[in-house]
Formats: C-alpha cells, structure tokens, sequence
C-alpha cells in the first residue's frame, strides 16, 4: 500500500466524520429547541386557559424531573425561558428556519438582552452565517453592530451594479469600534496602523466575516513614483480587494481622490479578471456626512468612508441616563 495514498484517504474520511458529527450535533440542537418551543407554548396555553401560574412551573419542573432524570433543562427558570421562547417567536415555521438553527444558549441571550424583533432576526441570521459563539454574540450587540452594519457613507450605488454594490453596502459600517486599542490622544496613522496589525484578530473580528489580511504598507509603483497603501484586505465573499486609509484625524474631501488613484492602480496592477473591482474605506477619527458625501460625488471608483471610536458605544439606557441627566440639569 502506498503510504501517501494511505494518508490522503486517512485525512478525507477523518473529514467526513467531523462532518457528520456537526451534522448530527445541529440536527439535535434543532430537535431540542423545537422541543423547547413546543414546551413553552403548551404552558401559555394553560396559563391563558387555566391561569397556571408560578408555583404550576414549578410542579412541572420537579414532576419532568423526576420522569426525565437523565435530561438537563428542565428547571423551572429554564421552563419560563421555554414560555418567554413562544411568546417571543410564535410563528413556529419561522423556529424551524431561524432561531432553531443556533443554541439555547445564543437564543436565551438574544431574548434577554434585545426587544426589537428585527434586530433580533438580524443576529440569528448572522449567528448562523458567522459561526458565533455565544460570548462572540454577546460581544457584537454590546458593540451595538446592528445599528452600525451597512451605514456608511458610500459611492456604492453609484459605482458598481446591482447586487454587488448592495453587497458591499452591508459589509462596511458607519462607526469602527477599536476599544481594543491603547491609543493616546494625539497619535499619528503610523502607531493606529501599528495597533491595529499587533490586534489583528480584533481587528478582523471588527471588520466582519470575509475579510484576509494582505498587506501592510502595501506598495503601488505608478510611473517614478512610489505610493503606499496603509492596509489592505482580500474579502472571501465580495471577492475583491479592499484598501483601507486610515487617519487619525476629521475627514477631509482631499483623501477621496487619493483613494480613488489607489484604486484605479490597484484594479489595473492587481486585480485579476474573475475579481470584482477593488473598494476603498477611508477611515477617520471623526467625518462629517454631508462634506463626505459631496467629496464622493462624481467619484469612478467605488469608496466608502467611516469613523472609528476607541471605546464602546454607549447602550440605549446608558444613553437614557445621559440624556435625562442632561435634561435635568
């Protein structure tokens, strides 16, 4: 037998198990929190009917318990999470499609920490698309991504067609959070972009599911000259090169038509024909939307410009408790 051969057919059949034991863990996590819905709505059935209430979970609780020993998730705070479950999401088929595809765990969070149904969908979706653990999730709606994802300013529509500059719309955010950084007030591009390499995980994780590190200091010959691009990134799903230009101070309509050289080099040194074309982020400590906006009219290349923080953003009550303060005084 070759050797060689052996380890080839070893290392595929080793896939194939991983696979299927994937597989066989999400078709039990489906059954389970199918198994949860259907739990939840029985006890708001009877307490609609019959008025059960507190201490009925609570029987219920140790009578599934005592039938059930060898199954966890039948206490009674799991069994109102179970009701909670139904009552959040009383569409069963949209169970079967959406929130049936993450864990238990993911979906008590996102009942807990979030009142908007959209938004809600939004991260089950993103769960599922991204692989999210549950601290990942947690981690995102903290970051408040879903108010953030696809808002930047952009050329977008105007520069490329339909559905890729939609596409590259949603993958792109208004507001950057680099909380991960230790950045001093005055600190030039070079340390942000130093940073930012040294967290380049972080950092990845802030840009989104799709983007590859390529190069820092990425190096354009055009003629004489020399010119460098700060970061760029190859994205698996756009398909695409995207440059990034970082700046630590206000935006400024000169660094369009910067990034728009970059691009057009880019496309012709760089880009191969089954790429889309190459986009540009200019990101920048703070931006006016409508000087951003005036400054990428008329652009030929396809540009997006965002900001960035150095810490979280505040959270609905915290900014509840700001505003009344303010009010107040």
């Amino acid at each position: 037998m070759k050797l060689n051969n052996y380890h080839n057919i070893l290392k595929e059949i080793k896939t194939s198990i991983r696979q299927s034991q994937t597989k066989a863990i999400l078709a039990v996590n489906q059954v389970l929190i199918e198994l949860y819905w259907k739990i939840g709505y029985q006890i708001l059935k009877q307490q609609a009917e019959e008025g059960w209430g507190t201490k009925v979970i609570q029987q219920l609780s140790k009578d599934l318990k005592n039938d059930f020993s060898d199954m966890n998730g039948l206490s009674e705070r799991n069994l109102k999470y179970m009701r909670q479950f139904a009552q959040t999401y009383p569409d069963f088929e949209f169970v079967q499609q959406v929130v049936a595809q993450i864990p238990w765990g993911h979906n008590c969070l996102l009942m807990s920490k979030l009142e908007d149904k959209m938004a809600r969908t939004w991260y089950a979706k993103k769960t599922i698309e991204n692989g999210w653990s549950r601290n990942i999730l947690a981690h995102q709606i903290e970051l408040q991504l879903f108010e953030r994802q696809g808002k930047a300013i952009s050329n977008f529509s105007a520069t490329l067609p339909e559905p890729q500059s939609d596409l590259v719309q949603q993958t792109l955010k208004d507001t950057y959070i680099f909380d991960f950084l230790n950045l001093k007030e005055k600190a030039k591009e070079t340390e942000l972009e130093k940073q930012l390499i040294e967290n380049i995980s972080k950092f990845l994780l802030e840009l989104g599911a799709g983007f590859a590190f390529v190069s820092q200091q990425y190096n354009l010959s055009i003629g004489d000259n020399d010119y460098y691009i700060d970061l760029l990134f190859y994205h698996t799903r756009l398909h695409c090169y995207v440059a990034i230009d970082l700046k630590t101070g206000d935006f400024k309509p000169e660094y369009v038509g910067k990034m728009n050289f970059y691009l057009s080099a880019l496309d012709d040194t760089l880009k191969t024909e089954s790429d889309n074309p190459s986009i540009g982020l200019i990101l920048c400590k703070t931006k006016d939307n409508i000087t951003a906006e005036y400054a990428l009219r008329g652009m030929s290349q396809p540009i997006g410009v965002s900001d960035y923080q150095l810490k979280a953003l505040p959270s609905p009550d915290e900014l509840k408790v700001v505003l009344n303060k303010n009010f107040k005084d």
